[in-house]
């Protein structure tokens, strides 16, 4: 598994400060209180990560697309910004330390990035269900990073 995508050289500015981390917060909680999982009209769950220099837990709402054998896809796009999100760095540096809450149920997975002809064709469903996507890419010259989560077996 390699999450190799590095940061751009332009983009849009990246969501951050403390209305940011305050919105964060409120969607996580209202996701995993009514477990609907809608934000913004696109279908969301909360993933929370192991901070990479931290070692602290993170949760952060982002919308997620539907994958093969009942994974679940989601976008590294931070609104096209230059940089990865936060989230994205997390997830490289702890692949195996992920947990998603998606319908009232939280899950631990495995990450892993898509690249390739694996890619392509996540990225073709995420645009043509969700355009918005479309700009965020225009925004920026790095290639936004697809990733699967793949939920673990329970012990």
């Amino acid at each position: 598994m390699s999450f190799d995508t590095s940061a751009g050289t332009r983009g849009a500015r990246q969501p951050s400060g403390r209305i940011a981390m305050w919105m964060n917060k409120f969607m996580a909680k209202r996701l995993r209180r009514k477990g609907d999982g809608k934000f913004m009209g696109m279908d969301a769950l909360v993933l929370t990560t192991l901070g990479r220099k931290t070692g602290v837990e993170r949760s952060t709402p982002v919308a997620w697309f539907p994958g093969d054998n009942g994974t679940y896809l989601i976008a590294a796009s931070a609104a096209g910004a230059a940089g990865n999100p936060a989230w994205f760095l997390n997830i490289a540096a702890n692949p195996d330390k992920v947990r998603i809450d998606v319908a009232g149920r939280a899950l631990e997975v495995t990450a892993e990035q898509l690249h390739g002809t694996e890619r392509d064709h996540a990225w073709r469903q995420i645009i043509t269900t969700t355009p918005r996507f479309v700009g965020y890419q225009e925004k920026t010259d790095r290639e936004i990073p697809i990733i699967r989560l793949t939920p673990r077996p329970r012990p």
